[in-house]
C-alpha cells in the first residue's frame, strides 16, 4: 500500500471545489433562513409552481449538505444529492435566459454548479476531508 503525499497539487485541486460548493451551499441555505425567511422561500416556491412545503427540507438539505461538502463528510455522496436540487432551480430559471445576472436569474450559475458536483462526485474528496468516500485513488 502507497502512502498518501498530503502535498500533492492534485488532492489539492480536488479539495478545492467540494470546499466550494460546501460554502456555497451554506450561503444560500442562510440567505433563504435570514434574509427571505423560510416562510418566504415557501411562498416563492408556491409561486413558480413548486410546493411551498418543499422549501423546508430544501433548506434542511442545503444547510447539512453544505457542512458535509465542507468537511469533506462523504462529499462525494453529498455532491451527487445535492444535484437535483440545482437541477430544480436551472428549471425554475429557465424562462429567464441563459445569464444569471438576468431579471429574475438564468440558469447558467445552476447548471455550472451541476456540473461542478458532477465532478466531484466522479472525482472524489481528497484526502483533505473527514470521511473519504472516493472510490479512485490518485497517484501522488
Amino acid at each position: 500500500m502507497s502512502q498518501i503525499n498530503f502535498n500533492s497539487q492534485n488532492h489539492i485541486g480536488l479539495a478545492i471545489p467540494r470546499i466550494s460548493l460546501g460554502i456555497m451551499w451554506i450561503a444560500h441555505a442562510m440567505l433563504k433562513y435570514f434574509v427571505f425567511g423560510l416562510a418566504g422561500t415557501a411562498s416563492y416556491f408556491a409561486s413558480v409552481g413548486l410546493p411551498g412545503m418543499l422549501a423546508y427540507p430544501v433548506f434542511i438539505i442545503e444547510l447539512s449538505g453544505g457542512f458535509a461538502l465542507l468537511v469533506g463528510f462523504y462529499g462525494r455522496q453529498f455532491a451527487l444529492a445535492l444535484s437535483p436540487i440545482l437541477l430544480g432551480a436551472a428549471w425554475v430559471h429557465f424562462p429567464n435566459g441563459w445569464v444569471h445576472t438576468s431579471a429574475g436569474g438564468g440558469w447558467e450559475y445552476p447548471i455550472f454548479l451541476s456540473v461542478i458536483s458532477l465532478a466531484v462526485w466522479l472525482l472524489g474528496d481528497s484526502v483533505y476531508a473527514l470521511r473519504r468516500s472516493t472510490i479512485f485513488t490518485l497517484d501522488a
